[in-house]
């Protein structure tokens, strides 16, 4: 193998590794899946979908996510003042994979529950 497949190899793990690490926990994956629902929502509207999340997090959340090009953040000069949140094109593509992983994971948590005290069961 020649030293730059090598390094091929290693950019395309380290840029897959980048790309996945948005949705290395559950806020990311189900405010893609909450904003997918229809357009744009506001925060606090966005925060009672999300249920549990704290709106600190839910705020670096959605940074983390605009900064990634996923989401698109609208703030309009009213008074009082509305932000609108939604999914880009680029953030669309991923409502598809996200809204699956969410329906597998409704359809199998009894299974993954069983699961997990027949394991705990055993230690």
């Amino acid at each position: 193998m020649s030293q730059n497949s090598e390094w091929t190899a290693s950019a395309a793990i380290w840029s897959t590794r980048t790309s996945l690490a948005r949705l290395d926990n559950k806020w990311s994956a189900l405010v893609v899946i909450a904003l997918g629902r229809g357009s744009g929502l506001r925060f606090g509207d966005l925060r009672t979908l999300v249920e549990g999340v704290s709106a600190k997090v839910l705020t670096e959340t959605l940074r983390d996510l605009e900064r990634d090009g996923l989401v698109a953040r609208h703030a309009y000069a009213e008074v009082p003042p509305r932000v609108v949140y939604e999914l880009t094109e680029l953030g669309c593509t991923l409502h598809a994979p996200m809204r699956e992983l969410g329906d597998w994971a409704e359809r199998y948590a009894e299974e993954v529950l069983a699961a997990r005290e027949a394991f705990d069961a055993t230690r």
